[in-house]
């Protein structure tokens, strides 16, 4: 079998790979050797700005088959038959470290899923759990930076992480499955995945309903205690994208159920909680999980870059039936992850294979800048509307519309019944073991006891007696006993 010619970026054979020209033998090299320049140049800019947050990363293909019907709640194509399969592509991530990071960290994971569907692709972007540390996207930049690498240790600083906290009380419910046994899950294939935000589905009535989606492990949840963890990342920093990837090429499939919890848009308004507030849960007794399909992950990426660091997720990306909800922290990423991708991989992002989509073809008039690979032909207008039966609107909104009314203005957000920051939290630790008591106290000790100013540790300590007396008291103790040691 004979060999393929080794060429250029241009197509021309290379002649020698192994030695470079110059001038004599022995002499300086020569700025003509194409070759060397054109390897060195490109070798320079192998690598993209990795992602701000969610930067390491593992992930996979597989299918996703509705096994229950759901068409009285949203007319999206490609849940409307019991059986359909959509392929899909779904990115697992560490939240606050860099690439270079470990899997074995306590940290949220992200789970943002790709849905090829006939309608153009739908980006669900997720976590690992079903809520987050603040409620509006103003925020952010700001909670990240507390959590990322100082700009003068230029490591993560226990004073940055719980100051930010202390002034944030909304955190503490977050902090609390952060801190408890799911903060480090043993792989990405056993812990869920969550939508976290509420969504708006609408059916083919005009019907709005608010949903929550929830993807339950069908391998069992499994965790690492802080111990295992950290002897875990020392001894293999890629342990999650080691197991993925090997369960995947073994045959051994993961796979997630679909649940949903379903809202009638009517209910939203006086309900006990802010459906919107992404700090908050919906409990199961108020609306139970109804099940909507099986997701299933049967092919590794081929290659880690292409698909996996240049894989882009938007929750802007909707198709028919499925819109957004007044959730703040959604509203803000419906900018900022469409932003970020620009930034990292190019206007033309959305026209790399791993983005574009492959139930349907993307067809409307942006055209040019970097790397464009779909510009259209002479008789190809590059504006609408247009006489030349060039791509037109449908004039079929994605969803229902949602009433408005008030005055623009900075507001915050309006509060319901039971709406605090710390009885979910409080909740959540009442559900726990005594085990389990345990091992939250001592990881929130952990790093609460590191905070060299004082008045920073009371201020957290009164979001655990807020949300729980017990809890409150049990942190407080395992914090001085620390700092008296």
């Amino acid at each position: 079998m004979s060999k393929r010619t080794l060429t250029t970026e241009s197509g021309a054979p290379v002649a020698d790979n192994q030695n470079s020209a110059t001038a004599g033998v022995g002499g300086p090299l020569l700025i003509q050797d194409q070759q060397l320049l054109e390897k060195l140049a490109r070798f320079n800019r192998e690598r993209i700005p990795e992602r701000v947050v969610h930067a390491r990363g593992s992930a996979a293909y597989g299918h996703f088959e509705v096994t229950d019907d759901v068409t009285a709640y949203t007319s999206a194509a490609f849940l409307n038959t019991v059986g359909k399969k959509t392929e899909t592509f779904l990115r697992f991530s560490t939240v606050a470290d860099s690439l270079g990071g470990a899997d074995a960290v306590r940290d949220p994971r992200g789970f943002a899923l790709k849905f090829y569907t006939e309608e153009g692709n739908y980006d669900l972007v997720g976590n690992n759990t079903p809520v987050f540390f603040i409620k509006d996207p103003i925020k952010f930049p700001d909670f990240i930076h507390s959590q990322k690498r100082d700009p003068f240790t230029g490591k993560q600083e226990p004073d940055n992480v719980w100051d930010f906290w202390a002034h944030s009380p909304e955190a503490t419910h977050q902090i609390t499955w952060l801190m408890g046994d799911r903060g480090i899950p043993a792989s990405y294939r056993h812990m869920n995945g969550y939508g976290s935000h509420t969504y708006q589905w609408t059916n083919d009535k005009g019907e709005a309903f608010f949903v929550k989606y929830h993807f339950k492990t069908n391998q069992g949840i499994r965790c690492l205690s802080a111990e295992q963890g950290a002897e875990l990342a020392g001894k293999d920093p890629n342990s999650h994208q080691t197991d993925l990837l090997q369960a995947i090429e073994r045959g051994v499939y993961p796979s997630w159920t679909l649940y949903v919890q379903i809202m009638p848009a009517a209910e939203a308004e006086d309900y006990r909680f802010n459906p919107f507030d992404l700090t908050k849960v919906w409990p199961h007794a108020d609306y139970p999980l109804r099940r909507v399909g099986r997701l299933v992950l049967d092919r590794n990426p081929d290659n880690v870059f292409a698909e996996v660091e240049q894989a882009a997720f938007s929750p802007n990306n909707f198709v028919p039936g499925i819109t957004a909800s007044p959730d703040k922290m959604l509203q803000g990423r419906l900018f900022a992850y469409a932003d970020a991708q620009r930034y990292r991989l190019g206007v033309n992002h959305t026209q790399l294979p791993v983005n574009a989509p492959k139930a349907t073809v993307a067809d409307n008039y942006g055209r040019d800048g970097f790397m464009a690979t779909r510009n259209g032909s002479r008789t190809d207008k590059n504006y609408e509307p247009n006489s030349h039966q060039g791509p037109a609107e449908t004039g079929l909104a994605l969803g229902a519309p949602r009433a408005v009314a008030g005055y623009t203005g900075a507001h915050a957000a309006p509060l319901h019944t039971k709406d605090d920051d710390f009885f979910q939290a409080g909740e959540l630790y009442r559900l726990m073991s005594d085990a389990e008591k345990e091992r939250l106290v001592a990881n929130i000790a952990g790093g609460l006891s590191q905070v060299s100013r004082e008045d920073v540790i009371e201020k957290n300590l009164a979001h655990f007696h807020a949300a729980d007396a017990d809890y409150g008291k049990r942190v407080e103790e395992a914090v001085r006993a620390l700092r008296d040691a």
